[in-house]
């Protein structure tokens, strides 16, 4: 699934992640000892708290930079499980309103075609979307493809929240398999 992100979904990634660095620099010394980044990324932790004002969101964007080369999803756990810190949850949120929008879109536009051509929209469409996020993610492809087609036809918004609920399900089983 070859997907172009547009610049505001990308600010929006970077914001979290900024947040993720605040929180970082709010770390005590004893935190900062069983956090599980590299040494550079603790040196600019410690730098963030020596900063005020606009010198320290300047580094806190810096620290948002180091951190994301590096694994920015250990770190939201870790914030998650020391800090009780909800970025992660928003992330997983975020995500799998992303992924129903992809599908819908492609949905729609499948359905247009084969209006253009005549030709009745079928509940097994063909979609790169679809495919990909069944292929990645353990849900049921039955379930999905029905609220996605039954949304396309009567744009009730019932099934789009069910489409959502089926990807945040999958999202958060996923996480879950990946903790065991």
């Amino acid at each position: 699934m070859t997907e172009r992100i547009s610049k505001s979904a990308k600010k929006r990634l970077f914001k979290e992640e900024e947040e993720a660095a605040e929180q970082l620099a709010l770390l005590s010394d004893r935190d900062l000892k069983n956090f599980p980044g590299s040494r550079d990324l603790k040196n600019q932790i410690t730098a963030c708290r020596k900063q005020k004002g606009g010198a320290r969101k300047r580094q806190i964007k810096y620290l948002a930079k180091v951190m994301r080369q590096g694994s920015v999803s250990e770190i939201f756990d870790y914030l998650a499980e020391k800090k009780g810190s909800r970025l992660r949850i928003d992330r997983l949120h975020n995500e799998a309103e992303r992924l129903r929008d992809v599908i819908i879109n492609e949905a729609l536009e499948s359905q247009q075609s084969c209006l253009r051509t005549g030709t009745d929209w079928e509940p097994d469409w063909d979609g790169e979307a679809v495919d990909a996020v069944v292929k990645r993610y353990p849900l049921d492809e039955a379930d999905l493809r029905k609220s996605v087609f039954q949304y396309t036809r009567t744009r009730v918004h019932n099934h789009y929240r069910e489409i959502f609920r089926i990807l945040k399900a999958a999202l958060e089983k996923e996480e879950l398999q990946k903790k065991i």
